[in-house]
């Protein structure tokens, strides 16, 4: 069975490459693929690839298993569902390519599969849509009545399901119009498109949920406040919050989409539920990055925000990098909230497990010494993390500024002071 990739490139769709799965009813793993560009496209001077880990070229390739990017496009969360219930399957590995093919109609970044968006095409002839091109005021958002329901079924379809917005929490992906009206993302052309918006909500009656979206805007502006590279001005609204994207940009009148992929992806993660050491979903950034160095020390700043402000969903999908002309690095900040409150108990799923004993690292000091480095990265990265232990002595008072609930605020102090002590030590040894 096949798939056509879409890549949106100079300002529009392009078919770029075709992906030949012989049985798709194995899911990806272990599972015999084939994949390809387009000779047309691949001999284009301004060609880009799908992945950074597919350079654009004309061969053949025989893969042993799906091509991991291909994990960053199969929805999961509510868009998951939803989409296994319309195509009458049952969840599992074997419906993984089904998904992919009806589901990627638009997901997070430039790539694409031309049959979604055919089957979305679809999806749309099927419903009434009399009266829905009109967009929604802030307060009508809010309010979320059933007329705004019916509408994100049929016009959102899969809001909730990219991966890169997955959880079991619902999310829409929505766009502001010039005038400031919402749309559903993907039915607004790019002409009217203003501003782009990832819009989550809290799950049914949860109280402890409501909590973690109301801190999550006050974490991004912490994060940003520590000197971590946040984007935009995320925004809570009664019980929604409102996050800009940042594989999109508006200029000039044109939407640009952005490269965007996985740490999973680049790491050739197939498949989900995996628990990667942090040191080789590093490693794989670290071949993409365009400035080695800074990202690195971006990264593991991150994680030091982690494990002080326990943000313990920390899956290898909630990394990323983006490419912007011929940069490469870290997206910005994404996902970046108090998740040890979440009710299923969420653990660290990546976790700096050494490259040879296997034996999780602890102490910030051993991370650094296992990284293969320079010895001169290597001084640079533990002189940058000892300042930053500097700035996260004032991680409280930031904190309690930014909005964080006094709760949390005094929960934190162990692991704050923790992680304090052991930035200070990389000063002294």
């Amino acid at each position: 069975m096949k798939c056509h990739l879409q890549l949106f490139l100079a300002g529009c769709w392009r078919d770029c490459a075709v992906l030949t799965v012989p049985d798709p009813s194995r899911g990806g793993i272990n599972t015999l693929a084939h994949f390809e560009y387009d000779l047309d496209y691949a001999f284009e001077a301004d060609s880009e690839p799908v992945s950074l880990t597919l350079p654009v070229d004309t061969r053949h390739h025989t893969l042993a298993a799906w091509p991991a990017f291909l994990y960053d496009l199969i929805p999961q969360g509510n868009g998951r569902s939803y989409l296994l219930g319309l195509l009458g399957l049952g969840d599992g590995k074997a419906a993984d390519f089904a998904l992919l093919r009806n589901g990627a109609f638009n997901p997070i970044g430039r790539v694409r599969i031309r049959e979604a968006v055919d089957y979305f095409a679809q999806h749309i002839a099927r419903h009434a849509t009399q009266g829905m091109d009109h967009g929604w005021e802030m307060q009508q958002l809010l309010m979320r009545d059933d007329g705004f329901a019916e509408r994100m079924m049929i016009q959102g379809m899969l809001a909730a399901g990219t991966t890169g917005v997955q959880g079991a929490a619902p999310k829409y992906l929505l766009t502001q119009d010039h005038a400031g009206l919402w749309h559903a993302d993907g039915v607004l052309p790019d002409a009217q498109a203003a501003a782009h918006y990832i819009v989550k909500l809290p799950r049914a009656g949860g109280l402890i949920d409501k909590k973690i979206l109301r801190n999550e805007a006050a974490y991004l502006r912490v994060a940003r406040d520590m000197g971590l590279r946040v984007h935009g001005s995320i925004e809570h609204h009664h019980d929604m919050l409102f996050v800009p994207r940042f594989d999109r940009a508006v200029a000039q009148g044109q939407v640009l989409r952005h490269h965007q992929e996985s740490a999973a992806s680049l790491a050739g993660i197939v498949g989900y539920d995996m628990r990667p050491s942090q040191f080789q979903l590093l490693q794989a950034l670290r071949r993409v990055f365009t400035d080695k160095l800074t990202d690195t020390i971006e990264f593991l700043k991150r994680d030091v925000l982690n494990l002080a402000m326990r943000n313990t969903d920390n899956h290898a999908r909630n990394t990323a990098i983006q490419k912007i002309g011929d940069v490469v690095q870290l997206s910005p900040l994404f996902d970046f909230a108090p998740m040890y409150l979440d009710p299923e108990g969420i653990t660290r799923a990546a976790r700096w497990y050494h490259p040879e004993s296997g034996q999780e690292c602890r102490a910030w000091c051993d991370v650094i010494a296992a990284l293969e480095l320079a010895d001169d990265e290597r001084r640079t990265i533990r002189a940058s993390l000892a300042a930053f232990g500097e700035r996260l002595n004032g991680l409280e008072a930031c904190m309690q500024e930014a909005g964080v609930d006094h709760d949390i605020t005094t929960h934190l102090q162990p692991g704050i002071v923790e992680q304090l002590r052991q930035l200070r030590a990389l000063g002294t040894g």
